[in-house]
């Protein structure tokens, strides 16, 4: 079984085609378990209705995270943002996955966790530019982020010991950790996320955002000063 854990805080425009994306991709039984960040609309009451697991539990993604992994049962675990849609059978290409990790090759060839491609949500033609990108970013260099759902076995994820407890760029940490092990799959579909961050802030403006953020952790700047830089960016 797949457990997918979303991380939400003030995701009520969202959420609802995230869950129903969810539940409309797949014909097996899911878990999925929403873990509230401190959120002051109603995303809360949105995962009630649909009958998901809900956590309360402090803000920082990453926090959140571990704490839905904790109570995950299934043996898969997916962390999908909570402004992001499932493509159809998805739960199709974690088993395809699931296989080709069982496969005998050596440990630098073996494929430790998996992610899609990334969609996103606008008729922009400079999104276009910024999917092929990710698109490069992930395969050429095997460097998938967060909003990419990325699912591995439950049991390597605690290995590891989860995310790491940043207060930014927790899953850049995380996958360049995981790729200390092995590398990481992109399967052919795409997850469609949101536009709401290149459309507050303008294509160029995020994309030298997110470039200047990783510059600065190779630099060895703190994520707490990363943080506070980026919010004022924001």
């Amino acid at each position: 079984m797949i457990s997918i854990v979303i991380p939400t805080l003030n995701e009520s425009v969202y959420l609802a085609s995230t869950l129903q994306s969810i539940f409309d991709a797949s014909s097996n039984p899911i878990q999925i378990i929403v873990v509230d960040g401190g959120s002051v609309d109603n995303t809360v009451e949105i995962a009630t209705e649909f009958g998901v697991q809900v956590l309360l539990c402090g803000h920082g993604r990453s926090y959140q995270m571990n704490a839905g992994a904790a109570v995950a049962t299934g043996d898969i675990l997916m962390f999908l943002h909570g402004d992001t849609l499932v493509p159809i059978e998805f739960d199709r290409w974690v088993e395809e996955w699931i296989n080709l990790s069982k496969s005998p090759l050596l440990k630098e060839d073996q494929s430790i966790a998996g992610a899609f491609n990334l969609k996103i949500n606008s008729d922009r033609p400079g999104l276009r530019w910024v999917e092929w990108g990710v698109k490069v970013r992930s395969k050429l260099f095997n460097l998938p982020y967060g909003d990419q759902a990325l699912f591995l076995k439950a049991s390597t994820f605690h290995e590891l010991g989860g995310f790491p407890e940043l207060p930014i760029m927790e899953d850049f940490v995380f996958v360049r950790s995981l790729l200390k092990h092995g590398k990481i799959t992109i399967v052919p579909p795409a997850v469609t996320t949101s536009a709401r961050r290149w459309e507050q802030q303008g294509i160029f403006r995020t994309t030298i955002i997110n470039q200047i953020m990783i510059l600065g952790y190779y630099l060895g700047i703190s994520p707490d000063r990363l943080k506070q830089w980026y919010r004022s960016t924001r």
